[in-house]
């Protein structure tokens, strides 16, 4: 049996995927343990492996409002994954040292994982929970491009092997991508042995309060369409949220809609006959329910919905947003708006053609089959035994790339 550290960012997107692959390495009897903060990780791991704390960044959702596009992408870099790296180092080097594992499991944006592992001459594995970083820049810009290998090589002399030349993004091992082609499209040059797995879906914190009785009356042959902007963009969501409630309402004949509200922009929770608000849904469970998704193009929530076969209306924020949503409207799986100028017009008439038009909901149906045939957390796991035995049979200490 063999040895796992995750090491993952404070984001709860980027946790599920993980949490998922680590259940399975624990069933098949291998010791997993995690570098990560308590706070998030609490209800998402398993309650009895080990938690080696780190040290946050400042929240990510208290960053400016109004930043898209590349200054959106700088923010996130200079202010928050950047940061985080300093912040975590000790405690990722901390775990690495008690933990002794035989393979680090690192998320991509979590690049402390990386360059402590590399100093320390541990083999570490990439988990790509958003497969835009695949495609080169967010954005496609070679300027950007060039700032962040300049930010990643910073981080590299402070915190890794200043002798490495790979991109701490994407290990020289392996990294696993919770996608498949027929999604994320073609991949960049550069980027590593990978190996596609499709979504890691394991189970989540029961909520129990949620109203069932809501969703699934007999007496109901209305759409079911879910809303939901995620659990990072709570403050940036009431405009559109409420758009969203007006284009289900003036379709209430046909339609009617769960429109998840973390942050309360909608006012108290509350339920009538063609909406229903809440601050946290059972998203998987209520997926198998849905016909269409409106959301902002986040990876996990598209994939989940992808996974169930249900069509998107998308409309990106910013960070990888754009992206992701491109290769949802590029399958034939979704329609776009824009989020910060959609009315109730615009978000209604694209519901009225993922939900009337049956080419979407195949495309969907489509990238669910290739999702399944991927093996998710399974095969994820195969992947990870694999290499761990590997690397102790024949380690490949001083790895260069």
């Amino acid at each position: 049996m063999s040895r796992f550290l995750f090491v993952v960012p404070p984001l709860a997107g980027h946790v599920n995927p993980a949490a998922a692959v680590a259940a399975e390495l624990g069933g098949r009897g291998h010791d997993v343990a995690w570098a990560g903060q308590p706070a998030v990780l609490a209800g998402r791991v398993a309650p009895d492996a080990p938690v080696f704390p780190c040290a946050g960044a400042p929240e990510l959702d208290a960053r400016p409002r109004d930043l898209r596009g590349v200054a959106a992408l700088k923010f996130l870099w200079d202010d928050f994954f950047a940061p985080l790296a300093y912040a975590m180092a000790p405690g990722v080097t901390t775990a690495v040292m008690e933990f002794g594992p035989d393979l680090l499991v690192v998320d991509q944006q979590t690049v402390a994982g990386a360059l402590v592992a590399e100093r320390l001459g541990v083999p570490y594995v990439t988990s790509s929970t958003t497969s835009a970083e695949l495609s080169g820049s967010l954005i496609g810009i070679p300027k950007v491009d060039s700032w962040l290998t300049d930010l990643l090589d910073g981080l590299r002399l402070r915190l890794g092997d200043p002798s490495a030349r790979y991109d701490p993004r994407f290990s020289p091992r392996l990294t696993l991508v919770f996608s498949t082609s027929e999604l994320a499209g073609p991949v960049a040059h550069g980027r590593g042995p990978l190996r596609f797995v499709g979504p890691a879906l394991g189970s989540r914190a029961e909520i129990t309060d949620f109203p069932w009785d809501w969703v699934e009356r007999d007496d109901d042959s209305r759409s079911l369409v879910l809303v939901s902007l995620g659990t990072a963009n709570t403050t940036v969501g009431a405009r559109f949220l409420a758009r969203c409630v007006d284009a289900v309402r003036a379709r209430s004949r046909a339609v009617r809609a769960v429109v998840v509200d973390p942050g309360g922009l909608l006012g108290p929770p509350r339920g009538d006959d063609d909406v229903l608000i809440r601050p946290v849904v059972p998203q998987l469970a209520l997926l198998a329910r849905t016909d269409a998704v409106v959301c902002h193009a986040g990876h996990n929530t598209v994939t989940e919905a992808l996974w169930h076969g249900v069509p998107l209306v998308v409309a990106p924020i910013r960070d990888d947003q754009p992206v992701v949503a491109a290769q949802v409207t590029d399958a034939g799986a979704g329609v776009r708006v824009r989020f910060g100028r959609a009315d109730a017009r615009a978000v209604g008439s694209a519901l009225d053609d993922v939900l009337g038009r049956p080419r979407f909901a195949a495309a969907a149906r489509r990238i669910g089959h290739s999702f399944r045939a991927a093996g998710g957390a399974p095969a994820a796991a195969v992947h990870l035994e694999e290499l761990a035995d590997e690397e102790q049979e024949n380690p490949w200490h001083g790895l260069q790339i």
